[in-house]
């Protein structure tokens, strides 16, 4: 075929090129891994030579290829078979049903192996539902597994639920006291329910066997293959490093930047991937934070635009369904909260964050910190101005994840410094009943103010942080066009809604600026690379309860189809 021939047309359809004015075009025109064109079918059709593939689209829409920016990758991949059971809704409904999935599982293993799960929900087990003062407890998991160890973390990946074997083990007992920032349940009696809630659930995690690279290789090639089929050609995987336990079920996450590394060396990743490195632990101090910035260099990546160690990440508290984010108004039952970093006090805490805080500006790392109430929310913000007084630079990228309580205030400061939130839509659309209860009515309802962020200028990325809720972007892009409950459907504070153009931003353009990345990728110009989701229908105009319903046709990765139903 001709040298200047496109090798792929996409012709005859809606293309959002999520350009700054949001341009709407007809065709777009791809030559090996870039994209040389956009406009009408005309234009784009006079382009092609006797190679060049038409596909003719029929009116369905072209989008940037998806990016979920804050996705745990390999953790994901190792939560599905055969590295883990599923307990999450709705594979699960009850306590019941999962005893019966871990009884299963312990009589296909071993008796000394673990056995692994993660996805349980209180919201949505029959018997919490049905006596608020039930929860999951070790003696749950002892009736059907009394031998082997146990332990299932929960959707949010802040709680584990572990079996007395698996406490035994690890030395959990009546007499031990938790780490800075974590919390063991007890009962009446002072023994541990086998819930271990934030920076504990490291007693149990510690000990779970590490998978093998080969194993994450495995873990992360099937997530891609996923991640095609649903549009997604790039995420950030954020916190890798020494200060991670590198999946929900262990090992060090240094083995999970070499299988990325591996894969990559090999041609064999075909996503792109920003990482944060994870230096300290939940918990952790500005000490070891220190020592673990000297002792971390940033990764070399045989290809940095398919792999590259952009940032750190740091915990600044926990999150609001475990009461645990740090907000400024108590929890209708009481208590504030708390930072999960070290210090005796709120003032210490709050002294050590700002510390870690300026110590990685400092050391010249883009910084995301997660950090969920709006008094944790206001320190994060404040601390990132003092490191940029401190230490000026241009133009660092930090940003807040999660972000669930952020206030006007802290979103002014961000958009005067460039500073980004990343929120979460599909979680949004999860638990807004549930924190109805956790929070009341009024917080519940204004959790991820989408619109304000907007309005005040910041720049708003949208994710699924799976395995906390799938990596499914057309959920999300719903949830902030509706801002409806899974489960009741009742809107929870619709105020917060936003048009199409602005949720598209956040899963591509302002994702793509988040990975520093902006000039390259994340929208459908010339001269951008060549990674493109095709729906099955058009999407402007279409019913936003629709939009779930949209099939992914085709998706396009570097110039290649790499998926296609």
């Amino acid at each position: 075929m001709s040298a200047t021939a496109p090798t792929l047309i996409l012709t005859g359809g809606q293309v959002l090129t999520v350009d700054r004015d949001f341009t709407v075009a007809q065709s777009v025109a791809v030559r090996g891994r870039d994209i040389v064109a956009t406009g009408s079918d005309a234009e784009m059709r006079a382009l092609a030579g006797p190679g060049t593939r038409v596909v003719e689209l029929g009116g369905r829409t072209v989008l940037p290829g998806l990016n979920d920016s804050h996705l745990h990758g390999a953790a994901y991949g190792m939560t599905k078979p055969p590295f883990a059971i599923d307990v999450g809704h709705p594979a699960v409904g009850s306590i019941a049903d999962i005893a019966a999935a871990v009884r299963r599982a312990a009589r296909a293993s071993r008796p000394d192996e673990w056995i692994v799960g993660l996805g349980w929900d209180p919201g949505y087990l029959a018997e919490c539902l049905a006596d608020p003062r039930r929860f999951p407890h070790r003696r749950d998991l002892d009736a059907v597994a009394p031998y082997h160890p146990v332990c299932l973390t929960d959707f949010s990946s802040h709680m584990v639920w572990a079996n007395s074997e698996a406490l035994r083990r690890c030395g959990v007992d009546a007499g031990s006291t938790p780490p800075p920032g974590g919390v063991i349940d007890r009962d009446v009696d002072g023994e541990p329910t086998g819930i271990l809630r934030e920076a504990a659930q490291r007693l149990v995690q510690a000990a779970l066997p590490s998978p093998t690279i080969a194993q994450r290789r495995q873990a992360i090639q099937g997530v891609v293959r996923e991640l095609h089929a649903r549009g997604i050609t790039s995420y950030t995987e954020p916190g890798l490093g020494p200060g991670g336990t590198g999946t929900l079920f262990g090992g060090l996450s240094t083995d999970n930047w070499t299988a990325y590394a591996e894969l990559v060396a090999a041609g064999e990743l075909d996503a792109r991937v920003s990482v944060l490195l994870l230096p300290a632990p939940m918990g952790g101090s500005a000490a070891d934070l220190r020592k673990g910035l000297e002792e971390l260099r940033r990764p070399a990546s045989a290809d940095p635009r398919r792999l590259n160690a952009i940032g750190v990440k740091i915990f600044a508290d926990g999150v609001p369904p475990n009461r645990t984010a740090w907000m400024s108004e108590p929890y209708p039952e009481g208590g504030h909260g708390a930072l999960c970093v070290h210090g005796d006090t709120p003032a210490l805490q709050v002294a050590e964050l700002r510390e870690m805080i300026g110590l990685a500006h400092e050391a010249g790392f883009q910084l995301g910190v997660h950090v969920t109430g709006d008094r944790a929310i206001d320190t994060v913000v404040d601390a990132f101005a003092a490191a940029q007084a401190a230490a000026p630079r241009p133009d660092a990228r930090h940003y807040v994840i999660h972000g669930d309580f952020i206030g006007a205030d802290s979103l002014a400061r961000l958009a005067e410094h460039g500073y980004g939130v990343n929120m979460n839509p599909a979680i949004k659309w999860t638990i807004s009943d549930l924190m109805d209860e956790v929070v009341g009515p009024e917080r519940s309802a204004y959790q991820w103010p989408v619109r304000d962020a907007v309005e005040a200028g910041v720049r708003v990325c949208a994710s699924s942080d799976a395995p906390i809720t799938a990596p499914d972007w057309r959920q999300g892009v719903a949830g902030m066009l509706l801002r409806e409950s899974k489960a009741s459907g009742r809107p929870s504070g619709p105020e917060q809604c936003v048009p199409l153009a602005d949720a598209l931003r956040a899963y591509t353009v302002n994702a793509a600026w988040q990975d520093f990345a902006d000039d390259w990728k994340g929208t459908i110009e010339a001269g951008k690379v060549a990674d493109l989701c095709v729906l099955d229908r058009p999407l402007l105009d279409l019913d936003p309860h629709e939009i779930t319903e949209a099939e992914v046709d085709l998706t396009v990765f570097d110039g290649r189809v790499v998926h296609e139903r």
